[in-house]
């Protein structure tokens, strides 16, 4: 699981990695890896891919940190970097037509490997909620799992998508309202399915 670090931890560890310190940069990656990996996962549906990207996504910062200077936007700065990594992925799978394996595993939480298993009530309602975030436009689907996967807070958030605070919270606002829909009309086509037979 991830560490917090205070604002003053993290602008000393960026400093001290920055100039090839190894401590500094592990406790960096523990402080982080999780949430970007959670992030990832949530939208690619696969832990492989999802892992593959995280390593990416620390491998660029780690690139590149020896001129950064922190003015508390490293959180930002890293996911943006992480959805950068997976949409560059997703459109070279499209282009290369790359198949994605085990999709429906994963996303949202660990959750189990074996599709068969998951017969519980929670898990059945998990698979719902699973499905009608994968409806949801992408758009939507990126501040629900900025929010939701990766734990980012909403200024976080527009700071990482370069938008003003009120228009995250207005579409976090409109994607929780659409999933909602979408949950309660699957809902009401199962109701309605059971007494029709």
């Amino acid at each position: 699981m991830s560490i917090e670090l205070t604002k003053e931890q993290l602008q000393e560890l960026l400093a001290q990695a920055g100039n090839g310190d190894e401590f500094a940069w592990k406790q960096i990656v523990d402080a982080y890896a999780f949430r970007v990996f959670a992030l990832i996962r949530s939208k690619c549906m696969n832990e492989d891919l999802a892992e593959e990207i995280t390593q990416s996504t620390f491998c660029t910062v780690a690139e590149k940190l020896g001129g950064y200077t922190e003015s508390g936007k490293f959180e930002p700065w890293l996911f943006r970097i992480a959805m950068n990594r997976l949409r560059d992925e997703m459109r070279r799978r499209k282009r290369h037509a790359v198949p994605m394996e085990n999709e429906m595993i994963g996303i949202l939480t660990k959750g189990t490997t074996d599709p068969e298993s998951d017969n519980s009530d929670d898990d059945i309602a998990l698979k719902r909620l699973r499905e009608a975030v994968r409806m949801l436009p992408s758009s939507d689907q990126d501040i629900i799992h900025m929010r939701h996967s990766a734990g980012m807070s909403y200024k976080q958030i527009a700071s990482a998508l370069d938008e003003p605070l009120g228009t995250v919270l207005a579409r976090q606002h409109r994607a929780l309202k659409k999933l909602r829909s979408l949950m309660e009309s699957g809902l009401e086509q199962e109701k309605g399915a059971i007494e029709s037979s």
